[in-house]
């Protein structure tokens, strides 16, 4: 055969060889390393009884045929993925970026892959995803939970799958959980602006049902009760974040005879609209948020915010995941982290009138 229907064939075997589904495996390394299956399996699996010039044969057929581990084997031997899965609210919101790169650093350190999703804050798909993850058999779950009912996880947490949820407590089930405290967030922050000599204090929030809304509305309550300050129903908003309906509840209670001398956020996407709205009015309005934002200390004035520690919850979280997988803990608890006020600016404007 002539050498260039040769080379032409060579070329052929070898894209066959590393077409798609047709990935190299062990027998394909041991046959070109001129071993046995067992050999590459120790190798392969980091296993003594191997010399090193047999190793570095392996290694160099290992590297030149591409070959990678299938840990989907390993799976069916051990009942172990060595990953975890983590249910986010929303991927795009900057609060969960620090607190997803906490939880995978930890994951890292214990040689685990990390999975995650967005629920989107719907019930449904959250569900959807955490049983989804489930079923591909992942050692654990960090849950941003979205519902308020986690008895569908009932027989995943008794088949041994590793829980923790952050930010809100599980619903209707006894789960590790670990939060801020935004009861005392939102009560130091409201009276940070009490005490600079405001009455008529406006509360912009997430939806009611959301379990750090309705705790940041009655830190508000709280610190406005503390103070003798009857809180008149028209200063108080819930709902969802979209700008339009945060942009409404504001120009409502910044207008009329009596507007609101400053406005606490719910949260960041709530502080984000409230400034552009304030940015717009004629009179100098106090503005306190929850959550700190991306360029808060630039802005004219600075931004005042209750700040939470999103990465010490999601190192946290992970944390206490690993040591259920360890077996070192059985009674769930609930971990609550302190918030931290930061003033700029923005809070500590007076009454315009």
């Amino acid at each position: 055969m002539p050498e260039t229907h040769r080379r032409a064939d060579r070329l052929s075997a070898n894209l066959s060889a590393n077409r798609y589904g047709n990935r190299p495996t062990m027998k394909d390394v041991a046959a070109r390393a001129g071993v046995g299956l067992k050999t590459v399996s120790r190798v392969v699996n980091g296993e003594p009884g191997v010399t090193p010039e047999t190793e570095r044969r392996v290694q160099e057929a290992i590297e030149a045929l591409g070959f990678r581990r299938n840990d989907s084997a390993r799976v069916l031997r051990k009942g172990r993925t060595a990953s975890i899965g983590l249910v986010l609210e929303d991927l795009a919101d900057p609060f969960y970026g620090p607190l997803s790169r906490a939880v995978e650093e930890v994951a890292r350190a214990h040689g685990a892959l990390l999975i995650n999703g967005s629920s989107a804050e719907d019930p449904e798909r959250e569900q959807e995803l955490v049983l989804a993850l489930c079923a591909r058999r992942v050692d654990g779950l960090v849950v941003i939970p979205a519902g308020d009912d986690h008895r569908y996880l009932e027989p995943e947490l008794k088949a041994g799958v590793a829980t923790v949820f952050v930010d809100r407590p599980a619903g209707k089930i006894d789960a590790d959980v670990v939060l801020s405290d935004s009861y005392g967030g939102a009560r130091d922050g409201v009276a940070h602006l009490i005490a600079h000599g405001h009455r008529r204090i406006g509360f912009i929030g997430d939806m009611p049902r959301i379990h750090t809304a309705a705790e940041r509305l009655r830190g508000y309550r709280a610190a406005m009760e503390d103070a003798g300050i009857p809180v008149e129903e028209s200063w108080v908003s819930l709902g969802i974040t979209d700008p339009r309906r945060v942009r409404r509840a504001a120009e409502e209670m910044l207008s009329g005879p009596a507007p609101v001398t400053a406005v606490f956020a719910g949260n960041n996407r709530v502080t984000v609209t409230v400034i552009r709205v304030l940015a717009e009015q004629s009179r100098q309005v106090a503005l306190v948020g929850f959550d700190d934002i991306e360029l808060a200390d630039l802005l004219q004035p600075g931004v005042t915010v209750v700040a939470q520690d999103a990465a010490a919850l999601g190192r946290t979280a992970a944390e206490r995941l690993f040591r259920q997988l360890d077996g070192s803990l059985v009674v769930p608890e609930r971990i609550e982290l302190p918030t931290r006020l930061i003033t700029r600016g923005s809070g500590e404007l007076p009454p315009a009138d």
